[in-house]
């Protein structure tokens, strides 16, 4: 009885972790692209040349890091990372993203095999 509460805490936490790290590689994507549609539409090249520094600045406070993105899939969010990079066609070109996040999927799933074999 005590392992089946475990078993359904780790379930509850996985359903969890994954949604969360699906929307905020989501909500990534749309501050990405609205990012964007500001800073063409509203300054001309030269303008966006002078500010620039500026602009990256801001863009990193407002952006969700990578490093963030990347740790909630090691957390167990792997495969709504893979989904989010599915879905909302984003970080789909970093190398580290592309390859990344695949080999965690892996990584865990050989670990839940290995735990499940040690535990029956």
């Amino acid at each position: 009885m005590k392992d089946l509460n475990i078993l359904h805490i780790v379930l509850i936490y996985l359903g969890i972790i994954n949604v969360v790290t699906f929307f905020m590689y989501g909500i990534d994507k749309w501050k990405a692209v609205s990012q964007r549609e500001k800073g063409q539409t509203r300054l001309n090249s030269a303008e966006r040349k002078q500010l620039r520094p500026k602009v990256k600045a801001k863009k990193s406070k407002m952006r969700i890091r990578e490093t963030a993105l990347l740790g909630l899939a090691v957390l167990g969010g792997s495969i709504g990372a893979w989904l989010g990079m599915k879905v909302w066609h984003h970080k789909t070109l970093h190398k580290k993203f592309r390859f990344g996040v695949p080999a965690i999927i892996i990584i865990q799933l050989l670990l839940i095999g290995y735990l499940l074999y040690k535990w029956t």
